[in-house]
């Protein structure tokens, strides 16, 4: 996966929208995301997962506070991340669920959460060429696309505070289960298997010829 450019709006503590271009950031290789306590970094983090999966690590998503609380009532809050991923490349929308002012009358209402899909560079096979627009349609493909599901990327690619360390004591079975499908290597478990499999067949040949010898050799 290579992403190549985010935008925030209304989003987190960014009130106006807001542009990182990773393409020239990665110009040089890697690059380093810092700053002061508070100015943002975990929130461009969070943003790059609630584009790919609808969802941010931890207690910040129970929290279900993903609006900034001093955007202007006429700004939606938005999402917006175009990456390359098992080279395609594709552009991914979306909107969180949130209280709005009704634009007639007093009170609020509901904002309903959005997302939508878009391919950049040619429409895969068997995907309809207009994208995807259902919720859970972009979910699936996200999750086929990456080969993770929220909580694997959340344990090993977002590595959040704290959360790592579950990951590190989780037990051995359901780490190599992680990594497995991370790194994969179920390549390598199939050419071990192959190995494994010839050994048996050939040490079965090896003991057919070994009796037919000896019924061979023995006196009549």
């Amino acid at each position: 996966m290579r992403l190549h450019r985010l935008e925030v709006t209304a989003f987190g503590p960014y009130r106006d929208r807001q542009v990182v271009d990773f393409d020239a950031l990665g110009a040089d290789g890697l690059f380093l995301l810092h700053g002061d306590t508070g100015a943002g970094k975990t929130t461009l983090l969070d943003a790059v997962a609630f584009a790919l999966y609808g969802s941010v690590p931890g207690a910040r998503n129970d929290a279900k506070r993903l609006r900034c609380d001093t955007a202007a009532d006429d700004v939606a809050t938005k999402v917006v991340l175009e990456l390359t991923v098992q080279g395609q490349r594709l552009l991914l929308e979306r909107s969180p669920e949130y209280q709005r002012p009704k634009k007639r009358g007093e009170g609020f209402t509901t904002q309903q959460a959005k997302a939508s899909l878009t391919w950049l560079d040619g429409v895969p096979t068997g995907q309809p060429p207009e994208g995807l627009t259902r919720i859970d349609e972009v979910g699936r493909t996200v999750q086929r696309l990456l080969g993770m599901s929220v909580e694997q990327f959340f344990q090993v690619v977002m590595l959040p505070q704290g959360e790592f360390a579950r990951f590190l004591r989780a037990d051995t079975a359901e780490r190599e289960k992680l990594l497995e499908r991370l790194f994969g290597t179920q390549r390598f478990a199939d050419v071990e298997k192959w190995f494994v499999d010839r050994r048996r067949e050939r040490g079965r040949e090896v003991e057919a010829q070994g009796s037919e010898c000896v019924v061979m050799g023995s006196p009549r």
